[in-house]
């Protein structure tokens, strides 16, 4: 049984404990607010953007001339998973949520002899990848010096990507990342972005997009040059929804530890006021027995 000197040490470990927990959810919720309107905002012109490509897409479908960022390499042998975490951790199951979307994928790809790469944004995914498909790394992104994500960051990991496609080094590629839906609900999800892939819109589902123009020039030029910008938006649409399912998961799970430490500092001062009122119990025995000898 520990002595009172050993139970008051722990509950003051506890309490500065339950002080650092509780500045770290303070501080996710007002970086919290600043994500998700980032990420929401982003929505609508991600959505619009996706639906006029679906439809430019629906009109060069089956051309010859139709951009290869497109119609694809005409194999899926090779894969690259673009595996997008958090650099940091004490997030609960954020970064744990989204490998684990990724790793099923890699075994499920290499059963079927597909070739698998894997290139990485966040350490939090790379070191949890790193023990059993280290050898499948092709490159990785660093963003821990970031304050703050821009279109800019987006441009230059599509950059990457778009010269890695140019190279043939890949046919296919997929990014991971995590939509947020609350502070208590972000949901993982994978991406195909290279061939690029859009829905054409239905008939009275948007009918701005699917609306018949003539396009000057070709649909062909405008795809050749939009396409590429469309794999920028996807990533830093994604990137948007990370970082504010990062501080939405940072939040809940500081609110967690937060109040298991309050918990933990009543059970503990509880088990402090019993062993003193032990020791205070012992003592008068003994006083009671010493006069009593006498």
């Amino acid at each position: 049984m520990p002595n009172l000197k050993d139970l008051k040490n722990r509950i003051s470990s506890v309490k500065s404990t339950r002080k650092i927990t509780k500045a770290m959810q303070m501080v996710a919720a007002a970086k919290l607010r600043r994500a998700q309107d980032a990420a929401e905002m982003s929505r609508p012109y991600t959505e619009r953007f996706n639906a006029v490509m679906g439809a430019l897409a629906a009109s060069v479908a089956g051309s010859p001339t139709a951009p290869r960022l497109l119609t694809g390499t005409g194999s899926d042998k090779v894969h690259l998973l673009i595996v997008m975490t958090a650099e940091r951790g004490l997030c609960g199951g954020f970064n744990s949520s989204i490998v684990k979307k990724a790793r099923g994928d890699i075994e499920r790809l290499r059963a079927e002899g597909k070739d698998v790469k894997i290139l990485t944004v966040g350490k939090k995914g790379r070191e949890q990848l790193k023990r059993d498909h280290g050898d499948l790394f092709v490159g990785h992104v660093d963003l821990s010096d970031v304050k703050k994500i821009g279109y800019a960051d987006a441009q230059n990991i599509a950059k990457d990507v778009l010269g890695r496609f140019d190279a043939d080094e890949f046919d296919v590629a997929t990014i991971y990342y995590s939509v947020f839906q609350s502070v208590i609900s972000q949901t993982p999800t994978a991406q195909q972005i290279i061939p690029a892939s859009y829905d054409a819109p239905e008939e009275g589902e948007d009918a701005g997009a699917a609306t018949d123009y003539d396009y000057e020039p070709d649909e062909e030029r405008i795809l050749a040059d939009l396409l590429p910008r469309g794999v920028a938006t996807q990533i830093f649409a994604a990137l948007l929804e990370n970082a504010a399912s990062e501080q939405g998961a940072r939040m809940s799970a500081m609110d967690n530890a937060t109040r298991n430490a309050g918990e933990m500092i009543d059970k503990l001062t509880i088990e402090y006021n019993r062993s003193r009122q032990a020791v205070i119990t012992n003592e008068l025995i003994e006083i009671i027995s010493g006069a009593e000898a006498l």
